[in-house]
């Protein structure tokens, strides 16, 4: 085991991945962002994840996106890179994030929704044995599993030190930790909406795609949470988190191009996001400008 899974206690940074408008990568803004998102106290960053438009890039964009990023953070914190699509791509996305600089792997659940236990578990030994780093594993969409297929997942693959979970049953995920104690490092995954729940059973940390447009409030919900004060932890959802993703929930996607735009409102460069992602429509954006204020404004 490295030591990574003791250092990753507070908030993971998810960067987006900004475009242009003719949908190229803009590395220089991204240089940017990742620099000055970094200079803040999070544990960790995702590179070419889930919000940073992973499943819309070639493997060379995101390689290309992870050695901006490591350059940018400059060693403040690990890189965690995101892989996935099939073994062979999964295989090859994973020899390049060691290339580009990338500190750990964050693997996606592979194309096929029906595949059988073995299947999987082949999977993710291949992606693993095809690289010295540490991997996490992101359980969202069909990837729900019970707390004996994590157990026999983990004696497969020693190298698996992360769990993040994104389906967010609360009563699930504790009897997975129960299960598994210390040997992986438990992280709540599916929104900043849900940090209370994830908080409330033991997560070391989670994942903050606000991270993008408030440190303040990002880790504010981080302190909360690791406190275990509740009362604050609520407040800060229900004034900042809860407006935000409520919107969010207004159209398939816009967990990712609400932030984008929330982004560019607050003078962040994020540039569209690729299809099949869509803009945000007209009759939210005067929802979306009284947030932007909200979370500029902010008081915590």
């Amino acid at each position: 085991m490295s030591k990574l899974r003791d250092q990753l206690r507070g908030v993971f940074g998810f960067p987006i991945t900004p475009f242009h408008q003719d949908l190229s990568l803009d590395l220089a803004a991204l240089e940017k962002n990742v620099d000055e998102m970094t200079r803040h106290p999070y544990c960790a960053i995702v590179a070419a994840g889930g919000t940073g438009e992973i499943y819309s890039m070639t493997s060379e964009e995101a390689a290309e996106v992870v050695a901006v990023s490591v350059k940018a953070t400059q060693g403040r914190m690990p890189v965690v890179a995101g892989v996935g699509y099939n073994t062979a791509i999964g295989c090859d996305m994973a020899r390049r994030m060691e290339k580009a600089g990338a500190d750990a792997l964050l693997v996606m659940p592979p194309y096929y929704i029906n595949a059988p236990e073995a299947g999987w578990i082949a999977y993710y030994k291949a992606i693993a044995n095809s690289t010295g780093l540490p991997l996490a594993l992101y359980s969202r969409d069909w990837a729900a599993f019970t707390p004996d297929q994590v157990a026999r997942l983990a004696d497969a693959v020693p190298s698996l030190e992360i769990w993040k979970d994104g389906q967010g049953n609360i009563r699930m995920y504790q009897r997975i930790m129960a299960k598994l104690g210390d040997r992986l490092a438990w992280v709540g995954g599916l929104g900043d909406d849900c940090a209370g729940g994830y908080w409330s059973i033991g997560v070391q940390a989670f994942t903050s795609s606000i991270s993008n447009v408030s440190p303040k409030i990002a880790l504010a919900i981080s302190a909360a949470g690791q406190a275990h004060d509740f009362t604050k932890l609520n407040e800060i959802l229900i004034h900042y988190v809860h407006p935000l993703y409520a919107l969010r929930d207004h159209v398939k996607g816009y967990e990712v191009t609400v932030m984008k735009e929330m982004m560019e409102l607050l003078g962040i460069p994020a540039g569209p996001a690729r299809p099949p992602l869509c803009p945000v429509k007209p009759e939210h954006k005067a929802e979306l400008q009284r947030i932007a204020e909200l979370f500029r404004n902010a008081n915590l």
